[in-house]
């Protein structure tokens, strides 16, 4: 029995029970230590010491979630949503609320690519933009299935393809995998052999929004407190200062905690706001988005294990010996495991050094090509975060769509993700495998 399926198997299980996910986080790392013979000390002790590797991240999430909450007070988003609603009750036509919908998910869609590429804020913008835009989402009847779906693609699709931001570190991983196996590539070899499983990606998305085009009926719930005053040109342009301030502080900090208390600072540094009022809804903010940080301190836990259990590359080993000569069954093998492996880890990016140690010379000595291993080793690593209830690439969509309590992180985000973005790119990173 493999320590690594038997961690993995049970948590997604359990979540998918509808057990609390960090209850099955840590029920599965649990049950994965003991089957690799680690003592219940152990366990304990590994899982208590991966946690802080998730303490930036946790506090980066809560700390958005208070400057959410103070972008919603401003009244900007409050403006721009009574317009937009405003002129879809006045045009009284099935046009423009198609226009509308079109747009906003075009909008998200360019926001989320840009945030790992161009502007590599990854999801800080997520808790800021997504809850005030719930209510208009609403009134244009959106699937917030379908934007779970429309984000995390944005936010896992360019760093595969895309070998910029991102996407710059994730193919530089791979390059390192094959340096430390002995094996020298150029990075320019990465992205073309990436092309093909990045289109899984594409074809995903397609069928997500033909899936999910039907309405979908949702309460409309306020996020955040109601200003006492109605938003002025002040306080918008108090705003959009805090929003330049966070992403700007961020990019040169390379720090969500940092960006995000710049935000903060400009509010209450503007002195056009009570300063116990933005208090109480800086904490009424960090509330709401604390529970996504938590999860991501029991995810590292989890992944801390899993490491340690040593199982990985048993798994491969064994995988390699039963099915030596059938090359359509060890590439499907090989993906299946770094799925199972990224499902548990929830971040590709600490996958890759896993399984590129293993799958590279193992793809050498079974004769792959370069192109070929390249490619399993990127969608191997990529799959479960698309998927996965530990990876950011999920926690992040949820930890906005589900600012008003009405987005379930397992069956509303995890689930569609894995159906419509993991599925076709283990697929295509399949055919990959074999034609390259």
């Amino acid at each position: 029995m493999n320590a690594v399926v038997i961690a993995v198997l049970i948590m997604i299980v359990l979540s998918l029970l509808r057990l609390n996910v960090v209850l099955a986080l840590f029920i599965g790392a649990l049950a994965g230590g003991l089957v690799a013979g680690m003592g219940y000390g152990e366990v304990i002790g590994v899982f208590t010491e991966g946690i802080t590797g998730g303490a930036e991240i946790a506090l980066s999430y809560a700390l958005l979630g208070g400057f959410a909450a103070l972008i919603a007070y401003s009244g900007i988003t409050e403006v721009l949503v009574t317009f937009i609603i405003r002129t879809l009750k006045k045009e009284q036509s099935k046009k423009a609320r198609i226009i509308a919908k079109v747009s906003i998910i075009a909008a998200l869609l360019a926001i989320s690519i840009m945030s790992q590429n161009l502007i590599p804020i990854h999801i800080a913008f997520i808790p800021i933009l997504i809850p005030p835009l719930l209510s208009l989402m609403n009134e244009l009847g959106f699937d917030r299935r379908l934007i779970a779906v429309v984000l995390t693609f944005g936010l896992t699709f360019p760093y595969v393809l895309f070998p910029i931001g991102f996407g710059q570190i994730f193919q530089n991983t791979i390059v390192s995998g094959f340096e430390s196996a002995g094996t020298d590539i150029a990075f320019g070899q990465v992205a073309p052999a990436l092309v093909l499983p990045a289109s899984g990606f594409v074809v995903g998305l397609i069928l997500a929004l033909v899936y999910y085009r039907k309405q979908r009926i949702y309460e409309t719930k306020t996020f955040g407190s109601a200003n006492e005053t109605e938003a002025s040109m002040k306080t918008i342009a108090i705003a959009l200062v805090a929003i330049a301030a966070t992403f700007g502080v961020q990019i040169l900090t390379d720090s969500m905690i940092f960006g995000a208390l710049a935000g903060i600072m400009v509010f209450f540094l503007s002195f056009q706001f009570k300063w116990s009022r933005l208090d109480n809804e800086l904490v009424d903010g960090i509330r709401v988005m604390a529970y996504i940080g938590i999860v991501m301190l029991a995810a590292n836990g989890f992944a801390a294990v899993i490491s340690e259990t040593g199982h990985v590359g048993p798994l491969v080993d064994g995988i390699a010996e039963t099915l030596s000569g059938q090359k359509v069954l060890i590439v499907g093998s090989m993906l299946l495991v770094g799925l199972i492996v990224t499902m548990g880890i929830g971040s590709s990016f600490a996958t890759i050094p896993i399984i590129a140690s293993i799958f590279i010379p193992m793809g050498m000595e079974l004769e792959l090509s370069i192109p070929a291993i390249i490619a399993i080793i990127g969608t191997a690593g990529a799959l479960g975060d698309a998927g996965s209830p530990a990876s950011d690439s999920t926690l992040g969509p949820t930890a906005g769509l589900s600012a008003d309590g009405q987005h379930d992180h397992i069956w509303d985000t995890c689930v569609p993700t894995f159906i419509f973005l993991n599925i076709p790119v283990l697929i295509a990173g399949f055919l990959a495998g074999l034609i390259l």
